[in-house]
């Protein structure tokens, strides 16, 4: 059974995005793991909270919760938690260094004078709506902090060395009894690092970094759906010596068509016909996502809005099953100016159509004596 993001931050539907944050920000002070140590049922409520925030704390995610579900996060990037890092990397660095834990704990999930992972950096990439069917490859220019080659990370002038930090004695925390509860706060002399730099390196200013603009090749898989949001494992900024690189976030944004319109895994294309072939039936030439042009049998008797499906033209599923369908819309154009030979003729046939009522017309004319 499908888990209720809702009543796991308990919450309600109408909930503004302030007293969604609220509400996560109670639980996860409350199941927090430097408060709950070797607690598995606080540590698996602290993550199904965070998994409920991680949807309910994005309006788009939200929206399409709201509308589809669990399926309409379908496409998007994976929104469970198996680490706690996980969750400190998510709502932490990602959207600009801020986390809620930070107000809290002091550092976003810092752990004494462990190095920090590098941060994760966020893209927005546009790729036309027909390099979706095959899947493309994008090229971006991207500014990252890299390691400094003058002090090599380390931040110290050369010749010099970082020093342990006087104030948490090398620890990269400090301790803080409030009440029952005694928290845990990343330094603030050291930042966390356990040690301090007395002379700075000249190039980087002792941060061990600096911006470096770099072309990175992101592979848009096919199939891919407007929204969806990619992630490039170590492709962010590296982390402090020697701790694993952030990651980087692709968000995709698909441009509309003047033809196709994209539905699910199907491709809605409409087609206008004169209504003469829509009633004789003709063969026509529509186009696909490929480029290529396929012939349509339209049936006689065609009516307005009819669908001919053409199957294996569609798009590709992105979890590996079989392609959609080019759905063929056939719109009977009703002619607004005609030849007077044209409408003598059609005056004809509407004679005819008199003595050949349709079942259809017939069955309505039989309802409506019936309301009147």
């Amino acid at each position: 059974m499908e888990e209720d993001f809702y009543k796991v931050l308990g919450v309600d539907k109408k909930a503004s995005g302030e007293e969604i944050k609220k509400a996560y920000r109670k639980i996860a002070l409350k199941y927090h793991p430097d408060r709950n140590p070797g607690n598995k049922e606080a540590e698996q409520t602290f993550k199904k909270a965070a998994e409920a925030y991680g949807v309910l704390g994005d309006s788009d995610k939200k929206r399409k919760y709201d509308q589809f579900g669990m399926d309409g996060l379908r496409g998007t990037e994976s929104h469970g938690y198996s680490t706690f890092e996980d969750i400190f990397d998510a709502f932490g660095d990602i959207f600009g260094g801020g986390s809620i834990f930070e107000d809290f704990f002091g550092g976003g999930g810092a752990r004494g004078k462990a190095a920090r992972r590098g941060a994760s950096l966020k893209c927005d990439i546009e790729v036309d709506f027909k390099d979706i069917a095959a899947g493309v490859e994008k090229k971006i220019e991207l500014t990252r902090k890299e390691v400094c080659d003058v002090c090599r990370g380390t931040g110290a002038r050369e010749g010099t060395s970082p020093v342990t930090c006087p104030y948490c004695r090398g620890r990269g925390e400090v301790q803080q009894s409030q009440g029952f509860f005694t928290l845990r706060t990343t330094c603030p002399k050291c930042h966390g690092n356990g040690k301090i730099i007395e002379s700075p390196c000249a190039k980087c200013s002792g941060s061990g970094r600096y911006p470096k603009k770099s072309i990175i090749s992101i592979q848009v898989p096919p199939g891919v759906e407007d929204s969806t949001r990619l992630r490039l494992t170590g492709q962010g900024e590296p982390g402090e010596t020697g701790a694993p690189p952030g990651d980087l976030y692709c968000d995709i944004h698909v441009k509309s068509h003047p033809i196709f319109k994209r539905q699910g895994d199907d491709v809605l294309c409409e087609v206008p016909i004169p209504f003469a072939q829509a009633a004789l039936g003709c063969t026509i030439d529509v186009p696909t996502l490929t480029g290529n042009v396929v012939q349509v049998k339209i049936p006689k008797g065609t009516q307005n809005n009819e669908v001919i499906p053409i199957r294996g033209e569609g798009f590709p599923n992105l979890h590996g099953y079989r392609k959609g369908n080019l759905l063929v819309q056939v719109i009977v154009e009703v002619p607004t100016k005609m030849t007077p030979r044209q409408e003598e003729l059609l005056r004809e046939f509407a004679e005819l159509e008199k003595k050949n009522v349709s079942p259809r017309q017939k069955k309505f004319f039989e309802k409506m004596k019936e309301f009147f």
